[in-house]
């Protein structure tokens, strides 16, 4: 039998453990490095406009201002207001706006150009408005407005009643309001894009979904008290606003309604 060469042959025990040891440490020393500088997915912000990792207040005050700043949005969606629901479809810009408003009783198209508010609506709208609407002319006057883009007055009710639907600023400013104390919530997606939820009153007082790509925009809002949800789209988008064409237009000079 030929002998063991010297050097060769089983290591002694303690010798196995402290490699074994070693082998083990190295392993998990990889793994953590690994795991902070290879595992992006563990940093739910990872790639995003960094907002998420903000205070609640200032995810807030980021959101309102790109709102601000943004030319034009799209706003889809149901807002509750006194007592009534209106589902609403408008395309905003600085100098106005167009879309469509539906009420339980009727769906009618705004458009807003400068200072020129445009209502179009079917005849039994106008028959429905409150003080007929028709200058006590009954369901002739409505068959008249019915149909076409009707200017309505600035003194008018109906002016005062809607032009705020057109507004940017104005109806921006009264739908993003959160009401009790801020807290950030869990991370989502809108339509593909990755957000940061806001919270108010744990939830009670509204919720904010903001952003995490690009500018902070909100793009998600459900309202306090289940006063609906809307969505926000479109961010700086171009909207074509111009005035209908004449023979589309009925002009009922200082009023519509006979009352107000």
């Amino acid at each position: 039998m030929s002998a063991i060469p010297r050097g060769v042959g089983p290591r002694p025990l303690a010798t196995s453990r402290r490699t074994g040891r070693a082998a083990l440490k190295g392993a998990a020393c990889v793994g953590l490095v690994a795991a902070l500088a290879g595992c992006g997915g563990q940093d739910p912000d990872a790639g995003t406009n960094g907002v998420g990792k903000l205070p609640a207040a200032k995810i807030q005050a980021k959101a309102r201002a790109a709102a601000e700043h943004a030319e034009t949005v799209h706003l889809s969606g149901n807002v509750v207001s006194q007592g009534r629901t209106f589902k609403l479809d408008m395309s905003l810009a600085k100098d106005g706006a167009k879309g469509e408003l539906t009420t339980k009783a009727a769906t009618f198209q705004l458009l807003r150009v400068g200072d020129a508010l445009y209502l179009k609506a079917d005849a039994a709208f106008w028959a429905g408005e409150k003080g007929g609407s028709t200058g006590g002319n009954g369901g002739a006057a409505a068959q008249k407005l019915g149909g076409k883009y009707v200017k309505v007055p600035a003194a008018d009710p109906v002016y005062k009643r809607f032009s705020g639907f057109t507004d940017k600023d104005t109806l921006l400013a009264s739908l993003l309001g959160l009401h009790g104390k801020l807290a950030t919530g869990d991370r989502s997606d809108i339509d593909g894009t990755r957000t940061v939820r806001l919270t108010a009153g744990a939830g009670a007082g509204g919720t904010l979904d903001v952003s995490l790509e690009g500018t902070p925009y909100p793009l998600r809002l459900q309202r306090a008290g289940g006063a609906g949800v809307v969505r926000l789209a479109e961010w700086g988008r171009s909207v074509d606003l111009r005035a209908p064409s004449k023979d589309q237009v009925v002009d009922y000079g200082s009023r519509i309604s006979s009352s107000g």
